[in-house]
C-alpha cells in the first residue's frame, strides 16, 4: 500500500483528499502546517507528498527546498490558490514534480499521482539496457546516477528522467510538447514552460557553462536535442 502525506492548513481539503485517496487504497497521513509536515516527511517513508504552498509556520516553498536539500526525493505535488506562472516556476525550480491550482477535483489529483507512479514503473530500475557514456558525462541507469566531469550530480527525479529521455535519443530534435508528454505522462495545455525550467536546471548541473551548453542544445522554433557521441 502506497503511503501519502498531505500538508494543508484547510481541514476541508485534508478531509476531502483523505477520503478519496483512502478509497483508492492509499494510506494517508496529514499535517496542518509546514513545520509538522516537514517533520513527518523527514521522519517517515512516504511514496508521495501533496504540499500546499501557503502554510503557517513554514510555507510550502521552504518545505520543498529543505526536503530536496536533505536528499528526500519523494514526488511532490504542490497546491496553491494562486494562479501565478512565476510561483509555478519557483516551485518547480525548488524540486516540486507537479503543480495544481485550487480549486481542483480529487479525480484530477489522483490522475496526476497515477501518472507519476506510471513513470516510476517505466524507470530504469525495471530496465536491462546498458548505461550511457558520453565524453564528460555518464548516466548510470542501474544506479540512477549521473556523473559530469567525474563528479556525481544531484538531480531530482524529473531532471533525471528528462536527461535520460534526451540522451537516449542523441541528435533527435524533440519539441517541448513531446518532452512534456513523454516525461510528465500527460499533457499540460499551454504549460510547456515546465520543460524550459527543467532544461535550465539540468544545464546548471551538468554543463560546464550553462550559457553555452555542450549537451542539451536549443533548436530555435522547434525544441531541444541532446548532442553527444557515445564512448
Amino acid at each position: 500500500m502506497k503511503k501519502v502525506l498531505i500538508v494543508d492548513d484547510e481541514p476541508s481539503i485534508l478531509k476531502l483528499l483523505t477520503f478519496n485517496l483512502s478509497k483508492e487504497g492509499y494510506e494517508v497521513e496529514t499535517a496542518l502546517d509546514g513545520v509538522e509536515g516537514l517533520r513527518k516527511a523527514l521522519s517517515g517513508y512516504f511514496d508521495f507528498l501533496i504540499l500546499d504552498l501557503m502554510l503557517p509556520g513554514m510555507d510550502g516553498m521552504e518545505v520543498c527546498r529543505t526536503l530536496r536539500q536533505e536528499k528526500v526525493e519523494t514526488p511532490i505535488l504542490m497546491l496553491t490558490a494562486k494562479d501565478s506562472e512565476i510561483e509555478k516556476i519557483i516551485g518547480l525550480e525548488l524540486g516540486a514534480d507537479d503543480y495544481m491550482t485550487k480549486p481542483f477535483s480529487p479525480r484530477e489529483v489522483l490522475a496526476r499521482m497515477k501518472a507519476i507512479f506510471r513513470r516510476s514503473d517505466r524507470s530504469p530500475v525495471h530496465a536491462v539496457s546498458s548505461n550511457l557514456r558520453f565524453e564528460g558525462l555518464i548516466i548510470l541507469k542501474d544506479r540512477f546516477e549521473v556523473q559530469a566531469e567525474g563528479k556525481v550530480v544531484s538531480l531530482t527525479p524529473k531532471e533525471y528522467e528528462l536527461l535520460l529521455f534526451l540522451a537516449e535519443r542523441p541528435g533527435r530534435v524533440l519539441s517541448r510538447e513531446q518532452l512534456l508528454e513523454a516525461v510528465w505522462a500527460y499533457e499540460y495545455e499551454g504549460e510547456t514552460r515546465i520543460v524550459d525550467v527543467h532544461i535550465s536546471n539540468l544545464r546548471d548541473k551538468i554543463e560546464t557553462d550553462s550559457k553555452s551548453p555542450r549537451y542539451i542544445l536549443t533548436v530555435r522554433g522547434f525544441g531541444y536535442k541532446f548532442d553527444g557521441e557515445s564512448v
